[in-house]
């Protein structure tokens, strides 16, 4: 539109001088200076289109360079998507190829961990075999049999040892009922300990024991003479005494009441008992069983000393004598109605309120002989347990 314009008005330029020189005189007239200025006017106004065609031309070209330069910046760019989505793929492809050989991997470790696992399992089971094999060589049984042998108590049990080089070795625990009957009488030990013993002792022992050691309640021991140990009470490292002949006697008498001749039926004193010393854990006490039951009448060390409890906890005013015995004056007791008299050995510290099963002397019937009248008891050592160990 711009080059229609600009020709349009160098026509009409060129038509004005053209008619200007017809209109005058033949010879060539000479311009003014209006109408060069005119003419300058125009030539500029030219230049002036031309030169602002010519910035238009030049932006046209820059917007397309631009444009072609955007369009190729829009296909590297695309290139380059393209290859990191290529990159990224690939990335992908590789981790998962490399999970793939890892998990292939973990599965190969966890097979072989497996495999020796199930080896050292074997090892383990053989090991364990042999080790069995080798305990049961190693074990060997002992029996034991007993007769006499009674309840120990409740919360108490029976425990045996060897002796072995002067040490004590286990041979397992066990319990007797109220019949008699032990709970076992065979027991696995070691064959080299069981061959060397010279000497089994049965102890009484807390159930459940926290200690490992031997109580110093001993029952029953022997030594061994061949395969086989008779058990009794009267080895050293039991009781360390022979019960058999000892005698004794007591008296009905009730010194501590204020009444005492009235009263005498009523307290009963042993001023008689000479009675061996007994080894740690033993210890002697007296009682009177009647038709409620047995009631201690204290427990003593020795026959000729004061026992445990004094006079006892039913006894008058009065003082009593210095061994042992009661009276029952406050509530009052009349010993010759149906009651026995009795000296039994307690294991100390005690396992049981009732009497123990080693009961030394008894007389099953207190009569009235008369104020001090003395009366014997029976010796029942022939009661206490034996037994037998062999192996």
């Amino acid at each position: 539109m711009k080059k229609i314009l600009l020709t349009i008005t160098v026509l009409m330029m060129a038509a004005f001088v053209i008619s200007a020189c017809s209109q005058n005189e033949p010879p060539a007239p000479t311009a003014t200076p209006e109408t060069m200025a005119k003419v300058d006017d125009s030539m500029q106004n030219v230049d002036a289109m031309k030169n602002d065609e010519m910035a238009e031309d030049t932006m046209a070209k820059d917007d397309m360079q631009s444009q072609d330069e955007m369009k190729k910046d829009d296909a590297m760019d695309k290139d380059e998507n393209m290859a990191a989505e290529e990159s990224m793929e690939k990335d992908e492809n590789m981790e998962q190829q490399n999970d793939a050989m890892g998990e292939d991997e973990d599965m190969k470790k966890d097979d072989e961990s497996m495999e020796s696992d199930s080896m050292e399992m074997e090892d383990d089971k053989s090991s364990d075999e042999a080790m069995k094999e080798e305990d049961m060589m190693e074990k060997t049984q002992l029996n034991l049999a007993f007769q006499g042998l009674g309840n120990p108590g409740e919360g108490w049990a029976y425990e045996g040892w060897l002796i072995v080089d002067g040490e004590p070795v286990t041979t397992g625990v066990f319990t007797v009922d109220d019949k008699g009957m032990a709970s076992a009488t065979d027991f696995p030990v070691d064959a080299h300990a069981l061959k060397n013993a010279t000497a089994f002792v049965l102890t009484i022992e807390p159930s459940p024991d926290p200690d490992p050691a031997p109580n110093i309640i001993h029952l029953i021991g022997g030594d061994f003479d061949g395969d086989s140990a008779t058990l009794a009470v009267s080895h050293p490292l039991a009781l360390s005494a022979d019960f058999a002949d000892i005698t004794g006697s007591y008296i009905i008498g009730a010194p501590s009441s204020k009444m005492a001749a009235e009263d005498y039926r009523k307290g009963i004193w042993w001023p008689s008992l000479a009675l061996p010393a007994l080894p740690d854990g033993w210890i002697y006490e007296g009682w009177v069983v009647g038709p409620d039951g047995p009631i201690s009448t204290g427990r003593f060390a020795s026959g000729d000393v004061t026992d445990s409890d004094g006079n006892g906890p039913t006894a008058g005013p009065n003082p009593g004598p210095s061994f042992p015995g009661q009276d029952f004056i406050d509530p009052a007791i009349d010993l010759t109605t149906g009651y026995a008299a009795v000296i039994t050995i307690e294991p100390e510290p005690d396992t049981a309120p009732a009497p123990s099963f080693l009961k030394l002397l008894v007389d099953k019937n207190i009569e009235d002989v008369g104020d001090h009248g003395s009366q014997d008891v029976e010796n029942q050592a022939n009661t206490f347990p034996t037994g037998m160990a062999k192996r």
